[in-house]
């Protein structure tokens, strides 16, 4: 699942950056990682990001954050094949690499905040509690990668 330097996103800015400040600039907006968050939980239409979420994002934010997301390559899509107004997104490669920054802020969220756990954090701490770090990454990677090829054919 490596990228090659062929495939990398270019910077806007030639002068010498920190690497934390240059990944900020693409995924530091909270949405951009609520709706990288969702496709690991297998939503992949707008109407899915809109609704099926408690955040309740803003249509004009969803639809300029999946545009991003597709411009970095993270993400792409495929028409609904008895639909073909409605857009089905999935998690590229490049995408589904981001589940290692998934598992760091939840796991410094669960050690460091005192707040009420949703379902799928009560399950995943859980999850975590009884497995290894890679074996959570990896468990959560794979089965991602699952879904998309059941779902998308690849």
């Amino acid at each position: 699942m490596a990228t090659s330097s062929i495939d990398k996103i270019q910077y806007f800015n030639d002068a010498p950056t920190c690497a934390c400040k240059v990944s900020l600039d693409y995924l530091g907006d909270k949405w951009i990682l609520i709706i990288i968050r969702d496709l690991f939980r297998y939503r992949y239409t707008f109407t899915q990001f809109k609704n099926d979420s408690d955040e309740k994002i803003a249509t004009n934010i969803l639809t300029d954050r999946l545009k991003k997301l597709r411009e970095l390559n993270i993400i792409n899509f495929q028409l609904n094949n008895k639909n073909k107004r409605i857009k089905e997104y999935y998690l590229t490669d490049r995408g589904i690499e981001l589940y290692d920054i998934i598992y760091q802020l939840q796991s410094w969220t669960i050690k460091n905040v005192d707040f009420n756990f949703s379902e799928n954090t009560k399950k995943w701490k859980d999850f975590k509690e009884n497995s290894s770090r890679e074996d959570v990454i990896m468990t959560y990677k794979k089965n991602y990668i699952n879904f998309r090829k059941k779902a998308f054919g690849f």
